[in-house]
């Protein structure tokens, strides 16, 4: 065999064993805890009839620094909603693993600009996930990173 041959092979089979171990997620390996990008909150991504959500359980700054009170969903545009704590908030709910390597069919609730978008989760490496808003088509959004973290 030539030193061609051998490559090529060899090529083949590590594309191919790359392919395979991508392929090789299962359905609870999102559940845990996960710091959002910035650090400042900590999300509990849990199973519940085979659906994926997550909810805030840390805040780097739970309360108001002037008033000492909770911090409040206050960019909410529903005035009822504003009342609520940030702390214990359903941030990505109704996911739906995909079989392969994606959570999808979920909406994600950004509390910064109090508006709800359209979401997919996949992993970007072991402890890192990749998850992306949307509104309309997946390909315009934006992308935020989250990784994996203890209570």
């Amino acid at each position: 065999m030539t030193k061609v041959k051998s490559l090529l092979i060899l090529t083949v089979a590590l594309f191919m064993g790359i392919n395979l171990s991508a392929q090789s997620k299962k359905a609870s390996d999102i559940l845990g805890i996960w710091f959002n990008e910035e650090k400042d909150a900590k999300i509990k991504i849990y199973e519940e009839k085979g659906m994926y959500y997550g909810k805030v359980i840390w805040l780097e700054e739970p309360n108001e620094p002037d008033t000492g009170l909770p911090k409040l969903d206050d960019e909410n545009p529903d005035e009822e909603m504003q009342k609520r704590p940030i702390m214990g908030l359903l941030l990505v709910k109704d996911f739906v693993f995909d079989g392969d390597d994606v959570w999808d069919d979920g909406e994600i609730y950004d509390p910064k600009s109090g508006n709800t978008y359209s979401c997919y989760i996949k992993f970007d490496s072991k402890d890192k996930l990749k998850v992306r808003g949307y509104i309309g088509i997946s390909w315009i959004g934006r992308t935020t990173y989250w990784t994996r973290t203890t209570e």
